[in-house]
């Protein structure tokens, strides 16, 4: 890939990490607080492909909290609640939050837990779940968190592989119209699990208090406020950077969990250069990532990469729509000051699709507002396209997985906004050599689908290795491809090297011989003025192989006949993709099955359509979208008994 036609300051930054990754890395670190400064950037004989930082110290905490505290920022607001499903906002500044995590983390010591022990934290999105992972950060431990309300025996696998000392739980999450009670969920999980933690500190939240384990469980505010009363504090330890600061289940696993695994001192780096130099973020400033620290993109930006960076990190307890209303979003960048928000393109939709003129946002005043980043699933280009003329900001979609922990591709703000092509993520960060191979692993030429591949060794902060299994990471992501890592998505890159990601691998059809993208036919059928959202899965056919289907949600308040505008989308993909596509049903829902951070189950609903056995995805958000999916099939003859 050529960058130099590319403007700004994105072609000289990312040839030098291609020219010298030693240096450059080295000088990155530079951002970080180091007990011992590393002099070696990259080991590449450590581990599957190699380590980084090798020789350096250094601790999380200290850097996201301690120096903030300690410094010019002491008062300034770290971390600002705010809850619209309990009514409650609440802000901590960085002195308010080291003693906050230094009262925890000594809970926490005395409960036994240190340096490499593991801490498994079972949480709603409240300030105390924030305080949990940086107590892990502080003593060494390492913090695996199960996103808030995941079913029992989920949770028990989990609990079972990582082995955590302590389990950090609330009494319930909370719902915009029902509470879910989390204790009995912990409770059944560590009764099936074959490990047992010594100890659990429960969080009683006033909206459902749950009945304590003698000897085993403590209530997470009187046994903090004991500490706090007798000034119990715990020290920062120092971690290789080598050392492993998390570990985080990738969602929907089955059978044995796969833990990726979060090295600290790379990690931090890649995280603290992102900050300013894609995000466009200064210190002091409001960042909003609307995720949850259940996913990766919660723990890089909700907690590490804001404060690490000296901004204020926006915590939000609610949703995109219905509480209250498609403005919410708005309403906390006005309030808050934000200058970046960060969600999900599957939140982008649902607020179009409840505002599709965007007439909630001239209710408040986005002045200091200059940017919305868009992660977690592919955007559709018309989604993209709207965002840009109702907001007047730059709209960026951009490109990661659970396992890298940072950006593998984007456009760069900070480094001067490079020309926007809707349905590209851009370009590659520094340190990622990315490349379009065929099945036999080969490069193809600009433009061609392939599988989307990184040379390695992957830059800092991506996964070392997988919890426990260094032969579980080859023959996951390294076998494939020698010499690569396999991202297991699809895509092409153009001419100007800019990566377009069209889905999973498994999301390639094929029909009648042509391998299409179900990406691309989405693109066409979100590109149709009534549609607010799609899904486009291949579905068994016994003369083609697979013949495409596609299914979309209409706007609010589109008062047409779904019939009619089913026959119009048919036309359009024969129109803008060709008959090759064999695109011939269209069905209108009323909302698709998604995972819990947003990614639709593409795979679920081919199994329904294919009349094959399934089981309920750990991480659905309403299982009963799955029975009105199956409904709307049979309603066409499909996946009838």
């Amino acid at each position: 890939m050529t960058t130099a036609s590319l403007p700004g300051r994105y072609p000289e930054i990312y040839d030098a990490a291609r020219r010298d990754p030693e240096a450059f890395w080295l000088e990155a670190a530079g951002a970080l607080d180091w007990a011992q400064e590393p002099a070696q950037a990259f080991a590449p004989k450590s581990g599957p492909y190699g380590r980084w930082f090798p020789d350096g110290t250094l601790n999380a905490c200290h850097n996201a909290v301690d120096r903030h505290a300690e410094g010019a920022r002491a008062e300034q607001a770290a971390i600002l609640y705010d809850s619209p499903v309990t009514g409650t906002k609440r802000s901590s500044g960085y002195r308010e939050l080291r003693d906050s995590v230094t009262a925890l983390a000594a809970v926490l010591a005395e409960l036994g837990v240190g340096k490499g022990d593991r801490v498994v934290l079972y949480m709603p999105m409240v300030p105390e779940a924030l305080f949990g992972m940086l107590a892990c950060a502080r003593l060494g431990a390492v913090h695996s968190v199960v996103f808030g309300g995941f079913a029992a025996n989920e949770l028990a696998v989990r609990i079972e592989d990582a082995a955590p000392k302590v389990v950090l739980a609330a009494s319930c999450g909370l719902e915009p119209n029902r509470v879910v009670a989390y204790k009995p969920l912990l409770d059944l999980a560590i009764a099936t699990s074959r490990h047992k933690p010594e100890a659990c500190l429960i969080l009683q939240r006033p909206q459902c208090a749950a009945s304590l384990v003698a000897g085993r469980d403590h209530d997470w505010a009187e046994t903090v406020a004991a500490a706090e009363a007798a000034g119990k504090q715990a020290a920062c330890v120092a971690m290789a950077a080598t050392d492993p600061l998390y570990v985080l289940y990738t969602s929907g696993t089955t059978g044995k969990p796969k833990g990726v695994v979060r090295d600290t001192g790379g990690y931090l780096v890649a995280l603290a250069w992102s900050m300013p130099n894609l995000y466009g973020v200064q210190p002091g400033e409001t960042y909003f990532c609307a995720s949850d620290i259940g996913w990766v993109v919660g723990h890089s930006y909700i907690v590490y990469a804001p404060l690490l960076h000296g901004c204020t990190t926006v915590l939000y307890e609610g949703k995109p729509v219905g509480t209250p209303d498609a403005g919410a979003f708005w309403r906390v960048v006005a309030e808050h000051g934000v200058v970046c928000l960060f969600t999900a393109p599957t939140a982008l939709r649902a607020i179009k699709k409840e505002d599709p003129s965007g007439s909630l946002i001239g209710d408040y005043d986005l002045s200091v507002f200059r940017s919305l980043f868009l992660a977690g699933e592919r955007a559709d280009p018309d989604s993209v396209a709207w965002a840009e003329r109702v907001l007047g900001r730059p709209v960026i979609d951009h490109w990661w997985q659970t396992e890298t922990g940072w950006p593998i591709a984007g456009n760069p703000l900070g480094l001067g906004l490079l020309a926007v092509k809707h349905g590209s993520t851009c370009v590659p960060m520094p340190g990622y050599t990315v490349a379009v191979l065929d099945e036999g692993g080969k490069p193809v030429p600009p433009g061609t689908m392939g599988t989307i591949a990184i040379r390695l060794p992957l830059p800092p902060g991506c996964l070392p290795t997988l919890w426990g299994s260094d032969a579980r990471m080859h023959s996951s992501y390294l076998a494939t491809f020698p010499g690569y890592y396999d991202t297991s998505d699809a895509g092409v890159i153009d001419a100007d090297g800019y990566i377009t990601v069209l889905g999973r691998t498994d999301d390639i059809i094929n029909v009648a011989g042509h391998r299409l993208s179900t990406g691309g036919m989405e693109a066409v059928l979100a590109g149709h003025p009534d549609v607010a959202e799609c899904a486009v899965i291949g579905i068994r056919d016994a003369l083609k192989g697979e013949v495409p289907c596609g299914f979309v949600v209409l706007k609010a308040r589109v008062d047409r006949a779904p019939a009619d505008i089913e026959r119009e989308l048919v036309a359009k993909v024969r129109d803008e993709i060709g008959p090759v596509a064999a695109f011939k049903l269209a069905l209108t829902v009323q909302r698709l099955p998604k995972t819990r951070s947003g990614k639709i189950l593409r795979a679920t609903m081919k199994r329904i359509a294919d009349h094959e056995p399934w089981t309920m995805p750990a991480t659905i958000d309403d299982a009963a979208v799955l029975d009105e999916i199956d409904a709307s099939l049979k309603g066409r003859g499909i996946g009838a008994d």
